[in-house]
């Protein structure tokens, strides 16, 4: 499957389940208090770096966007599915949503102080990653932290429906820890954490922190 296979799968899946999907996930930060600790020590990062505008990469319906704007971080957010961005807009309109896809990033060279990609690198195929953490450092400044949320696995299963009983047509990778750190380090980032969240989970998930190197 090529590149714009894929793609304009996970698009017209996203725009599909959309309004669905935003319904189910919108509070679910508040029952997982370790995975806000992650995006307060993310802002942490951010504010100690010096701030400047955060790129929330794959931003769904704008939750964690919102959240990390109430720890006083300067996060606009980026999805591949236009729906999404129009959902976002609405619940949260005082913020900055725009359509873009990670794997040909429109943000200009070192133009943000620091980028995420909580739960959206997971229907990245395994060849299209080094792209896209190519263009995660083309855009972060040399020293800005990096945060990646994913599903914990070996595998990868088609999902065919999702969010309210509609169709979809992406798969779903799951990723060791270990894995995406050597991706990033080949594409110019240090490592610095690596947690594993709900270990005793059917699918834990594992959150990397990381650092453009200069």
């Amino acid at each position: 499957m090529n590149t714009d296979d894929w793609l304009a799968d996970t698009r017209t899946s996203y725009d599909t389940v959309a309004v669905n999907y935003a319904d189910q996930i919108r509070d679910a930060l508040a029952e997982k208090p370790y995975l806000r600790a992650t995006l307060t020590l993310f802002a942490d990062l951010v504010h100690s770096a010096g701030g400047g505008p955060v790129a929330d990469v794959g931003c769904g319906p704008g939750h964690v966007t919102a959240h990390l704007n109430d720890l006083g971080v300067d996060a606009f957010g980026i999805d591949l599915s236009p729906v999404m961005i129009d959902v976002a807009r609405h619940d949260h309109p005082r913020l900055r949503f725009e359509v873009d896809s990670m794997t040909d990033l429109a943000l200009t060279d070192a133009s943000v102080a620091g980028l995420l990609a909580f739960w959206s690198l997971i229907h990245i195929p395994d060849d299209a990653v080094p792209t896209v953490f190519g263009h995660f450092r083309r855009v972060l400044r040399p020293g800005g932290p990096l945060l990646l949320g994913f599903h914990v696995g070996n595998q990868s299963r088609l999902k065919t429906q999702g969010y309210g009983g509609h169709p979809m047509n992406v798969y779903v990778h799951r990723r060791q820890p270990d894995k995406v750190a050597a991706w990033l380090r080949d594409a110019g980032f240090t490592v610095e954490a690596q947690i594993l969240l709900d270990p005793d989970d059917s699918v834990p998930g594992a959150v990397l922190f990381a650092r453009r190197q200069s």
